[in-house]
């Protein structure tokens, strides 16, 4: 996500089409494994332009390749040359019967935004996910991303649960330096750990 690395930023954000069709830059398709480096492409430059720590192209182009001929992960591009990106996971879950999807990242590079292309790259992913049988779709989008958080609000997304209150919070932490398997025991964690 912006600032952290998976999710959304201002460059989800695009105006509805003139006429309420397909926007003008063309029509959302799957990218192939063989794009990969086109959308590492897209995906460096999201992370470049709010800041955010990347491995480059190469190292995400080579992550991705592995990963879209695998199945679990897909990524819809937009535009020739693509000017925008989505890049969803699929993982299973025990409350759904089929998958559910991450969004993990949504970019239109800035001088393609306000045109509808933020807007046809999130329909082309949610109707690739009902596809694949996914019945939820989940979204990461930093705090203060509120030009993000409007936009997936526009478009039916919400931060809980029905008839909750209380916004859903988003928690993680890189495990790099943690070790191995062998690095602590069950019910070791440390303070807050309820074992």
């Amino acid at each position: 996500m912006a600032g952290t690395g998976t999710g959304t930023g201002p460059g989800t954000a695009g105006a509805e089409p003139d006429d309420g069709g397909t926007p003008r830059l063309g029509t959302p398709r799957l990218a192939a494994p063989g794009e990969a480096p086109v959308v590492a492409r897209l995906l460096d430059a999201f992370n470049r332009e709010f800041g955010d720590a990347t491995p480059g192209v190469p190292a995400i182009a080579r992550r991705l390749a592995g990963l879209l001929e695998e199945g679990s992960t897909f990524a819809v591009v937009i535009g020739d040359p693509a000017s925008g990106v989505a890049l969803v996971t699929l993982r299973p879950n025990v409350w759904y019967d089929g998958p559910v999807a991450l969004l993990d990242e949504l970019y239109v590079v800035p001088e393609k935004r306000g045109g509808g292309l933020g807007t046809a790259l999130l329909r082309a992913v949610e109707r690739q996910c009902v596809a694949a049988g996914a019945e939820l779709l989940e979204i990461t989008v930093d705090g203060e991303d509120v030009d993000a958080r409007r936009f997936y609000e526009r478009h039916g997304y919400a931060t809980g649960n029905p008839g909750q209150d209380e916004p859903q919070l988003y928690y993680s932490r890189e495990l790099g330096g943690l070790g191995g398997p062998d690095a602590t025991s069950p019910g070791t964690g440390g303070a807050g750990d309820p074992h």
